[in-house]
């Protein structure tokens, strides 16, 4: 079937990273060879591959897996500021909802405070998970794909597919960095790319970036200021990004 084929496709890719169409028309036979470029054209969109003459490359070939800081040092950066942001977005959770948890020491901070009440929660962060699991009441669902060691989550094809036709009431999301020209953004393409799809789902988003972020710029984009809600972070923001979240009717909180 195509689900499995890709899949098997992007795990070659992983292994050896690249692949030529001549290779995967040995190992996919039954299938033509405008199947197979479709198959490399998919997860190219994806975010796991680069098409190149006659195949295909990771997308780890041609960018570091650890484009993003690892989560060792991350966690214990600003970690009051992060408490705060916690604090201050909590306000808008709602009991009965379905909520969307992002990966992230500010995300993990917020599922730390969330109240232990009926909630359905989906994260693809596996520390926001543990710590909601210290809670009797919620409901949490983590969702499965490939591990990113640096960001303690998942992300992948496995993971988009999972998510794909789903909805979200509430959407709290992260970032590595931000700045108006670029946006919010970060360093690794398959939890983009996953991102993007979160954020195009959710009725309602709030961003929770600590002021460390802010004036930085990582190499993919997430999305844009006017595509949230509500922004939290731990520091009166520029008078710049005030203005532009004016403009995009997005409301600013800090402590």
């Amino acid at each position: 079937m195509t689900f499995e084929r890709r899949h098997g496709i992007l795990e070659i890719l992983r292994r050896d990273g690249s692949v030529t169409l001549k290779e995967l028309g040995t190992i996919y036979s039954d299938v033509s060879e405008m199947t197979l470029r479709r198959d490399l054209e998919y997860l190219e969109k994806l975010g796991e591959a680069v098409r190149i003459k006659g195949g295909a490359r990771h997308i780890s070939m041609l960018v570091g897996e650890r484009t993003d800081e690892v989560y060792s040092t991350r966690i214990t950066r600003n970690r009051e500021g992060k408490e705060k942001i916690a604090s201050i977005a909590l306000r808008y959770v709602e009991t009965g909802r379905s909520i969307y948890l992002d990966s992230g020491t500010t995300v993990r901070a917020f599922a730390r405070i969330m109240p232990d009440e009926d909630f359905t929660i989906l994260t693809r962060g596996f520390d926001v998970a543990l710590e909601l699991t210290q809670k009797e009441n919620p409901s949490v669902n983590i969702i499965g794909g490939l591990v990113n060691r640096d960001t303690q989550s998942v992300s992948g094809m496995q993971a988009l597919e999972f998510v794909k036709h789903l909805n979200f009431d509430l959407a709290f999301m992260s970032a590595s960095a931000f700045s108006l020209g670029s946006g919010f953004s970060s360093g690794n393409y398959g939890g983009c790319e996953f991102k993007k799809h979160i954020v195009s789902q959710a009725k309602f988003k709030v961003m929770m970036l600590d002021s460390e972020k802010f004036n930085k710029v990582m190499p993919f984009t997430v999305a844009d200021l006017s595509d949230f809600h509500v922004l939290v972070t731990d520091k009166k923001p520029s008078d710049e990004v005030l203005e532009a979240a004016e403009k995009h009717g997005v409301e600013v909180l800090w402590e």
